[in-house]
């Protein structure tokens, strides 16, 4: 790869970590490992061409084009946290799997929370967190945020801290900040 396509590999991460909280590359890995998917299973769910999501994950594409495939990004995204949690089985996430690769999209803020609890009825730690991150980028860039942060940090700093973790910072980093505020 010569120096011009390395920069453009560069800014392409560069911006995905601005729209999307982190490069897509590291994402999707984190999405085909935790449910265990393999790249191609991952693009149909998706409703991605492999070359496409190969592009995204490699930099070559900056940007997911169709809201409907960010959304399910979404979607996998708390299904993997459910997973995690033990919440949901891998036979209940293979279902779920099918489900979301069907979905044709809608709104960012879904009322349905059927899928957004943990065993007790009570939404996890995670996917509230998760839920205010997609909030917050779905109305700002991270680097948008991140400014807002600064302008108000003089002033604010519990708002400017809460901008910076939650709108622009890993979801397992707003986990753990949640989780440190509560003891």
């Amino acid at each position: 790869m010569d120096a011009a396509q390395q920069e453009a590999t560069a800014r392409a991460r560069e911006l995905q970590r601005n729209w999307y909280g982190e490069p897509l590359g590291a994402l999707f890995r984190k999405l085909i490992e935790d449910l265990g998917l393999n790249q191609a299973r991952l693009a149909g769910v998706l409703g991605l061409s492999a070359p496409m999501l190969s592009q995204l994950m490699s930099g070559q594409r900056a940007k997911i084009g169709n809201p409907a495939v960010v959304q399910r990004v979404q979607l996998l995204q708390e299904l993997a946290g459910q997973v995690a949690d033990g919440s949901v089985s891998a036979a209940e996430a293979t279902e779920r799997m099918d489900e979301i690769k069907r979905s044709q999209g809608g709104s960012v803020l879904s009322n349905n929370h059927t899928q957004t609890t943990g065993s007790s009825g009570a939404p996890t730690v995670k996917r509230v967190v998760r839920e205010i991150q997609s909030l917050l980028r779905s109305v700002a860039a991270a680097g948008d945020i991140i400014e807002a942060a600064d302008t108000l940090a003089p002033t604010h700093p519990e708002l400017a801290e809460f901008l910076r973790v939650y709108g622009a910072g890993r979801t397992s980093d707003a986990v753990t900040h949640y989780q440190s505020h509560q003891s």
